[in-house]
């Protein structure tokens, strides 16, 4: 048998207040990218970054806590699993996206500096039923 596995864990800042978007069945999703930042010392002992963008998707009761509790600046954890998507834009050109679809989260902020009234210490854990709806991608709200 073979096995593979898909799976993405990413420590990061929110760069921008999450989008709230609903299915035309009603599933609410959340979009919102975090980045990630890589420092090292080059041959010169001076500190060189790098900062990676990541687009992430949450469905269903995450996307509901991702609106409460997550906004630009937040340190989050995310894990969740790789995702690509093919569409056509507005020209007509043929575009693919990578996204990360989430599974867990976990805010990683202080108390002090969450700004809106729900707080959470532990990850929030909607595997068992974050996945995108079943149906044509026509059904998708972005």
């Amino acid at each position: 048998m073979t096995r593979s596995l898909n799976k993405v864990m990413l420590i990061g800042n929110v760069g921008a207040d999450p989008e709230i978007n609903h299915t035309p069945s009603g599933v609410p999703v959340a979009t919102f990218r975090i980045a990630t930042t890589e420092s090292w010392k080059d041959r010169d002992g001076a500190t060189q970054e790098r900062t990676d963008w990541h687009s992430v998707v949450a469905w269903r009761w995450l996307a509901d806590v991702t609106q409460k509790i997550v906004h630009k600046g937040t340190r989050i954890f995310i894990e969740g699993r790789l995702q690509n998507r093919t569409f056509e834009d507005r020209d007509g050109n043929k575009r693919t996206v990578t996204e990360i679809i989430a599974d867990n989260m976990l805010v990683l902020d202080s108390r002090q500096a969450q700004s809106r009234d729900a707080h959470h210490d532990e990850p929030i854990n909607t595997a068992q039923d974050n996945t995108p709806p079943a149906g044509p991608a026509d059904d998708i709200p972005f």
